[in-house]
């Protein structure tokens, strides 16, 4: 161990750490629930801390060889090189102040490092002064939270989704000609195509899309230059816009500067509105994947027209049992998402004055819904969806045997009569086809022309 100092006095440090006493100070009052900030997250304060390096050196607030020091340690921490470094919990002060003090010590040591110097010995770089010139706490972390969220949206979850999407959309394809029984409340309805089904599917998958790219724009507006409470007290003219304009320049994304600063550091508006949209496709892919675990149930005592593929044993005791892993395992991930929700936002209720105070949870719960869905997407397309095999016979032979086809004679023979040769066909055990005829309200050529069960999945009125 080593001694180490901060406004508050003197604390020992492990001799290897690049961390500092005030992350030490967080570790030793945060001993919650050892989760920790996720990679993106990390990345993401990497990638402002570099940023406002570039441009605090050569507008002379730092000198030129320290600028430089703490933009390359700051690039080590946004590609993962320090990782082991950030070691605080998530459930921590609620502005988020000892991670960005973690990120500030960490990258001010190492860069004393790379100055040649010796940080136990002669800090060449300080953290507060150099590595946090012209930020707080308080528009760092926000700004961090909404980085990592448009990264891993962009790169992960936006992919994931396309391809989940053209997957159920090519089995939609694969599937048009196969007729089955539609269900309303579980219970047999009008015919339609498994082609159909899975249409709704990939069409739901595609809203839900792009309604969480519809959120980009508010998460791509940073807080960085509002300083402590929002009005950019020792953020030089001009600093911040240059800060976001190099941040937009290393990632390829139209970050912009917040147009009030007030808001974007006292409310979490965005985050939660983001959320929201990761619930919509958390619940989107829940119903989904629920529907492919019913169509597949069985094998024999089941609806089973569908077969998704087998991919581990299904049981401790009953031999041959195989079960809808990847289905259940997408109802998981959903849930969780969902949790995640009501968690993000009671937290971005909790904005008092000028700041939110729920900043790590947020940060935390957001960018896991991000990743559990990206992930789950991927997994569930990859060894679920371009498996599914349709039961084309069985899928045939329940569509006919639906006594509710009788809808489609309604134009002709009424709805009062439908019903009188649907119950009689329940409980007799006989087909609607033959009580039609047998009443006389029409004859055997019409009622085979009107019951076409493939033509009952087009839609308007059989003539």
């Amino acid at each position: 161990m080593r001694i180490e100092r901060d406004s508050m006095g003197e604390v020992q440090v492990p001799d290897d750490a690049l961390y500092g006493a005030s992350t030490q100070r967080a570790v030793d009052n945060f001993p919650i629930s050892d989760l920790r900030f996720s990679r993106r997250m990390i990345w993401a304060l990497g990638l402002i801390k570099g940023s406002a390096a570039r441009v605090s050196g050569p507008a002379g607030h730092v000198s030129a060889e320290t600028a430089k020091a703490i933009s390359s340690a700051a690039d080590e921490v946004r590609d993962g090189m320090l990782d082991d470094q950030f070691v605080l919990d998530i459930f921590q002060t609620g502005s988020g102040t000892s991670s960005n003090t973690n990120a500030n010590e960490v990258i001010a040591n190492r860069a004393t490092q790379l100055m040649g110097g010796t940080f136990t010995e002669e800090k060449l770089a300080h953290p507060n002064d150099h590595v946090n010139f012209g930020q707080s706490s308080n528009d760092v972390i926000p700004t961090a939270i909404h980085v990592a969220a448009v990264a891993a949206i962009r790169e992960d979850l936006v992919p994931a989704l396309t391809n989940l999407e053209a997957a159920l959309a090519a089995k939609a394809q694969e599937f048009d000609d196969v007729v089955k029984s539609g269900r309303t409340h579980l219970m047999d309805a009008t015919p339609v195509t498994l082609g159909q089904e899975f249409n709704g599917y990939a069409t739901q998958i595609r809203k839900g899309r792009e309604r969480v790219e519809r959120v980009l724009p508010e998460l791509e507006e940073l807080a960085l230059g509002g300083t402590a409470v929002g009005t950019g007290l020792n953020a030089p003219d001009g600093f911040p816009a240059a800060v976001i304009a190099d941040m937009a320049a290393v990632t390829g994304y139209p970050f912009r500067e917040a147009d009030d600063h007030f808001e974007a550091q006292a409310m979490k508006d965005a985050t939660v509105s983001a959320s929201g949209a990761l619930k919509t496709v958390a619940q989107s892919m829940f119903k989904i994947a629920n529907d492919l675990r019913w169509l597949s149930s069985g094998p024999r005592t089941g609806i089973a027209e569908i077969q998704l593929p087998s991919l581990q044993p299904g049981s401790s005791i009953m031999p041959g049992k195989v079960n809808p892993v990847m289905s259940e395992m997408v109802m998981q991930v959903a849930a969780q998402v969902i949790g995640n929700d009501s968690a993000i936002t009671w937290g971005g209720a909790n904005g008092n004055f000028e700041l939110n105070v729920m900043m790590p949870l947020i940060a935390h719960n957001l960018l896991e819904s991000i990743s559990l869905l990206a992930n789950a997407a991927d997994t569930f397309r990859e060894r679920c969806v371009d498996g599914i095999v349709a039961n084309v016979d069985r899928a045939r032979e329940l569509a006919e045997a639906n006594i509710i086809v009788v809808t489609a004679l309604n134009p002709h023979i009424g709805y009062d009569n439908g019903a009188i040769a649907a119950k009689e066909a329940f409980a007799s055990g006989r087909n609607v086809r033959d009580i039609v005829v047998e009443k006389g309200w029409l004859d055997a050529a019409q009622v085979d022309e009107l019951l076409d069960i493939k033509r009952m999945t087009e839609g308007g009125v059989i003539e």
